[in-house]
């Protein structure tokens, strides 16, 4: 990503982002007028996803070119995919698609095999982690400066990957496989710790090829890692509604309905 100046293409993405809020606003209503529960706050977290997707895209953020940057990166690639992810705009266009061969196509690609691998948590973790640790560890940065077709790529994979990773860790919309509770806590623990440790690297030395002042530096460092960690939280908040929705009901019910010992007894969760 550039420091100091947003990246290119942001007509285009402002553009695009207001159509997608009005698209999800309209297709969210369209279910509710015809009797189908959709939770209002999903509406408000996609419009809030859209929303620092476009701030952190386009508008100006303060502080200096590094800090500004860590901003970016942390709106774009971190807090934007992980809220759009939670609105479950796949659920959302599915239950809106009749029958037929627009519907049937989209789950053919969500359960396809391709998806499935991609989806798998650790995968997932690697492209998104992998990929800030390519850009700081590197000279990537410093020639992003540069050219800005490569800075726009790098960008368009912050946003994928950090899309894939949530989708991957949260696995709330349809897909081929859905992977256990264990797996993916696991998996984002250790993404957390990845991110924490480059973030501390950061702040005692910025990225090859950079020149920024120690000030800078250490701010933008430190908003990369509490940043990093509020976000992780929300995502570990959305893994805990999972399991309690999956057992955490069922065992509270159990000593009601099957009177002692009933509750020990922790029901498979219906597909």
């Amino acid at each position: 990503m550039t420091a100091g100046h947003p990246p290119p293409l942001a007509p285009v993405v402002a553009l695009a982002g207001v159509l997608a809020d009005v698209a999800y606003t309209l297709a969210a209503g369209r279910l509710r007028r015809r009797g189908d529960g959709w939770p209002r706050w999903r509406d408000g977290a996609f419009g809030t996803g859209v929303a620092l997707l476009l701030w952190g895209w386009c508008g100006p953020l303060p502080g200096g070119p590094f800090t500004e940057h860590s901003a970016r990166h942390l709106l774009v690639g971190m807090a934007a995919p992980v809220l759009l992810v939670l609105a479950r705009p796949l659920a959302l266009t599915l239950r809106n698609l009749p029958p037929g061969g627009p519907r049937r196509a989209l789950l053919s690609v969500a359960h396809s095999r391709t998806a499935g691998w991609l989806l798998l948590p650790p995968l997932a973790a690697a492209l998104h982690i992998g990929g800030a640790w390519a850009l700081y560890g590197t000279g990537l940065m410093s020639v992003t400066h540069h050219h800005p077709p490569l800075d726009l790529l790098v960008h368009l994979h912050m946003v994928a990957a950090g899309l894939l990773f949530g989708f991957a860790v949260c696995q709330l919309d349809p897909v081929r496989r859905r992977r256990s509770l264990p797996l993916r806590a696991g998996t984002l623990l250790l993404a957390g710790a990845a991110h924490a440790v480059l973030a501390k690297g950061l702040y005692a030395a910025g990225p090859p090829g950079t020149a920024f002042t120690a000030g800078d530096l250490h701010t933008g460092a430190q908003l990369m890692y509490y940043g990093g960690d509020a976000v992780e939280l929300l995502l570990a908040a959305a893994l805990a509604a999972q399991w309690y929705a999956a057992t955490g009901r069922r065992y509270a019910r159990g000593p009601a309905r099957g009177g002692h010992g009933a509750g020990l007894r922790v029901q498979r969760p219906r597909a």
